[in-house]
């Protein structure tokens, strides 16, 4: 049974994920895991898999069962709640997916049993010479895909009359060209997304596809076909692949960090909001060319060489050839554009037989000459290009993506110690190293050490008591016995915590970490060793003095899978500014639990959540991007990233700060104990917030997502606490929105107005009028505003708002008796326009400074402080709030 198993992991190569938890059920059982692969058509496709299984293969046996001929670009995706990936049709390990998978519910806290994931077939590329009618079984998956597709939101058309072309295309397919408004009707809820249903109705979708609904004379088969034609051009880049590359070299772009999608038409540039950068058509492409790096060869380059002129060509003659002696041969210039006769020429021959586009004449020319350009098109005259190309100018090289260069691993560790650390010789009492004990220090010991490593400190009492303290990198590591049980996170802090203070330190640290590593024969202890490498790589770079040896450490020692990883983190701190505290606890338990990938949850004002992969070295801005990006928000600026922990919301988290830095400010409690007991590291619970910080330029209905997720649910609470200054029939309008958000078109709700006014209207104002006199007019400004949807109410009512001067405020309640003129307690609102104070109980806006007039203000305790005047005379305004600390 092994020898079967060794055989398969052979063929299809290592694993890279840990065994999942439904592998490990059925090992004892020695039998496959039985699952199923859904298809566009409805079908569940039963299949085996066991530990080995590649999606190559798990294609090959869904294609064998259903008779899918064609398979070229149709992929095995793995779905999980609302994420869907593709694994491809080659060699990607179907259960290392699943692996992740179960990896990602255990980070939210969930059972690897109850992992809901899923696998499908779906069409992922197309060839440039795709043929609908080479095989029915696969056009008809792909076109059931599409209208799937369609009715996701997946594939977007532009217009309406696109979808209507689709939907009555689609019509036909299904119930032929016999006229029913019922069927009609089903088209519309198999064809049109919901939101368009909403924006429109359904009826006038109905409407539509009913007046451009005609007799048709063609076949269902050619109709199926044709659909599919008009769906691979018109979304040519979502069937794609997609790759994360670096741009070594090549034209001028925005950004060097982008995304290739590779499809039928060519390969597209594009940034993380799906913004075409540049474009090279296939007919382009003089060269590709793939270079491997690494002691594994897992990373690698890709360069492409192009034309500097793109024209659609079949061949182009790349010198001169004339041969009067011979008439069988083809008179041509170089530059001259050939037409290449299939049936006369054989493609191992040197010759073709050929016919000048330019001159009209035929003749044989030879292969070598001839620069063959790929198109399927008939090709356009254009002399200047042609010649141009002829003369083999060709572009800048585009290096697509680089990620590792490992040096020479051959490098002997003791060695490179020996180069790298000063031979010492230590006076006044101190023992020095001498012969064969010096090079015992550079390997594993259990015994503490008397004086630092490098020369460097031994001077230094105060940095080479700290240094002479490797007990924590000993007790982490299991090399040295520990009396009271001490948490990981509470190691980690002793260990780097003094270096990310002393830079002085640092060498110190990973000459230690290195020294404990070398010659160790216990796993264990290599194990958490290599956890402290990965740690400190993420924290903090070596000098250049040491850099090298440190890379050639790490290189040397190839069968480690975080070997790799830490060099990535050395390159990625080395291009980076240091960490100014040790590592989080996230950080420290994701890599005891084997887990490189970190992936943070953020909640959002409107009460959803998203995960956002981050690294040691991530900010705060660029979570903040990547968020953006995530949510495909027109733009990241005004927004932050706030901690809310038990007691309190943080004030918005500075964007050049690295995001555990400042993770780890908030959450990590001090630790009181008693003499001689040690305990547990405590981490304060909390939650990352992504919501609107600065409302410049906000203009509703410009960024509909923005609206719905941030926008709304902001100044929705704002408004309901009775912060603005509204008239009635602003708060009956935008009770009526408000009603409506919240019920949709359930009209049965009315009666339950009364006990709903808390969500409606402002709560100082619900006693002007009696719950009944709400409940009237509610209801009939909800009936006034009938056919708008839910998302429409909620943009109304962030219309409505934002002519308010106090849109976009944010609000503090505050205590002072600085001005007797004031009442004791007040509203500070804060905005673009500037800071005012507003009186809570009339909402009247009592003054307002500009930036401009405030000079100076700072905050203590609960107590804030402004002045505004002038530089030489000013006014001093003291309150007390405890919202200082949480944004004041």
């Amino acid at each position: 049974y092994c020898i079967e198993r060794l055989k398969r992991i052979v063929a299809n190569g290592p694993r890279k994920e840990l065994p999942c938890w439904i592998e490990l059920q059925v090992k004892s059982r020695r039998k496959p895991i039985d699952t199923t692969v859904a298809i566009q058509d409805g079908r569940n496709i039963e299949i085996q898999l066991n530990s080995s299984s590649t999606s190559e293969e798990v294609c090959q046996d869904v294609a064998n069962d259903i008779g899918l001929k064609d398979t070229y670009g149709f992929s095995l995706y793995i779905r999980l709640y609302d994420k869907m990936w593709s694994l491809g049709n080659s060699g990607a390990h179907v259960l290392d997916a699943i692996s992740q998978c179960e990896e990602e519910m255990r980070r939210q806290g969930r059972l690897e049993k109850d992992t809901p994931w899923s696998l499908s077939l779906r069409k992922e590329l197309f060839t440039p010479w795709h043929e609908s009618k080479l095989d029915e079984v696969s056009t008809d998956l792909i076109y059931r895909q599409i209208i799937k597709g369609i009715k996701a939101g997946e594939y977007v058309a532009d217009k309406d009359d696109d979808y209507i072309q689709l939907a009555i295309m689609h019509y036909y397919i299904m119930f032929g060209s016999e006229y029913s408004v019922e069927n009609v009707t089903k088209v519309v809820n198999e064809c049109i997304t919901t939101q368009l249903i909403e924006s429109k109705s359904k009826t006038r979708w109905t409407q539509f596809i009913s007046s451009a609904h005609k007799e048709v004379n063609q076949s269902i088969l050619c109709m199926v076909r044709e659909l599919v034609d008009i769906a691979r051009k018109k979304w040519a880049i979502h069937f794609s692949k997609f790759f994360e590359v670096i741009m070594i070299s090549g034209p001028p772009l925005p950004k060097n960090r982008f995304i290739v999608a590779i499809n039928w038409t060519g390969i597209f540039f594009m940034d993380e909001r799906n913004r075409q950068l540049h474009e090279i058509p296939y007919i382009a492409v003089r060269k590709v060319q793939e270079k491997r790096y690494g002691l594994t060869f897992l990373s690698c380059s890709v360069s492409i060489n192009t034309v500097t002129h793109t024209k659609t060509l079949t061949s182009v003659c790349l010198s001169l050839y004339a041969s009067a002696d011979d008439p069988l041969f083809l008179v041509c210039k170089r530059g001259d554009l050939l037409q290449v006769d299939k049936e006369k020429s054989a493609p191992n021959e040197s010759c073709f037989i050929a016919t000048n586009k330019r001159t009209g004449s035929s003749g044989a020319v030879y292969k070598k000459i001839l620069l063959f350009l790929p198109t399927l098109t008939e090709p356009t005259s254009n002399t200047e290009a042609l010649v141009f190309l002829a003369k083999r100018h060709f572009s800048k090289m585009w290096h697509s993506c680089l990620t590792l260069h490992l040096a020479n691993r051959t490098a002997l560790v003791q060695t490179i110690f020996k180069l790298f650390v000063p031979r010492r010789s230590v006076s006044g009492g101190r023992q020095g190293y001498k012969g064969g004990n010096r090079e015992k220090l550079w390997v594993i010991s259990r015994e503490p050490l008397k004086q630092p490593l490098l020369k460097v400190l031994v001077n230094n009492s105060e940095l080479s008591n700290l240094a002479c303290s490797p007990l924590p990198i000993l007790k982490y590591m299991g090399d040295y016995p520990i009396k009271h049980v001490r948490s990981p996170v509470e190691l980690t802090d002793q260990i780097f915590g003094p270096a990310t203070k002393h830079e002085e330190l640092r060498d110190e640290i990973y000459c230690q970490i290195m020294r404990q590593m070398t010659a160790n024969s216990n796993s264990l202890s290599m194990e958490r060793g290599w956890q402290l490498m990965w740690l400190c790589s993420g924290l903090f770079p070596p000098s250049w003095d040491l850099l090298k040896h440190t890379q050639c450490f790490l290189e040397s020692r190839p069968r480690y899978p975080l070997a790799a990883l830490c060099l990535e983190r050395l390159q990625e701190i080395c291009r980076s500014k240091p960490r100014n505290l040790p590592p989080h606890f996230v950080e420290v338990d994701a890599i005891q639990q084997n887990s490189p990938k970190i992936f943070q949850k953020v909640h959002f004002p409107d009460d959803t959540t998203d995960i956002v992969e981050v690294t040691s070295t991530t900010t705060i801005g660029d979570m903040c991007i990547s968020i953006a990006s995530q949510l495909i928000l027109y733009s990241p600026e005004g927004y932050g990233l706030y901690l809310k922990t038990l007691t309190k919301v943080t004030v918005s988290m500075e964007e050049d700060k690295y995001f555990f830095d400042s993770l780890k400010i908030t959450s990590d409690v001090p630790k009181k104990r008693k003499k001689g007991k040690e305990g547990n590291g405590t981490n304060l619970p909390s939650l990352v917030l992504f919501k609107r910080k600065l409302w410049f330029n906000v203009n509703p209905g410009k960024d509909v997502k923005a609206d719905l997720t941030f926008h709304f649910p902001q100044e929705r609470s704002k408004y309901l606490r009775g912060y603005h200054d509204c008239t009635k029939e602003d708060m009956i309008t935008l009770g009526g929105l408000l009603f409506r958000v919240k019920v949709e078109s359930d009209m049965s709700q009315f009666v339950m107005i009364p006990k709903m006014l808390k969500d409606l209207v402002p709560a100082d104002q619900q006693k002007i009028m009696s719950p009944d006199e709400w409940k009237k007019h509610i209801i009939s400004s909800y009936k006034q505003q009938s056919g708008i949807t839910v998302d429409e109410a909620k943009i109304d009512f962030l219309k409505i708002i934002s002519s308010w001067p106090t849109f976009g405020c944010t609000f503090f309640e505050v205590k002072q008796t600085c001005e007797s003129s004031y009442p004791a307690i007040l509203l500070i609102g804060i905005n673009k326009q500037g800071v005012r104070l507003v009186d809570p109980e009339t909402k009247d806006t009592l003054i307002m400074h500009e930036f401009s007039r405030i000079t100076e203000y700072f905050s203590k305790g609960n107590s804030f402080q402004m002045t505004i005047g002038t530089m030489f005379r000013g006014v001093t305004f003291v309150c007390e709030t405890p919202n200082v600390s949480d944004g004041l």
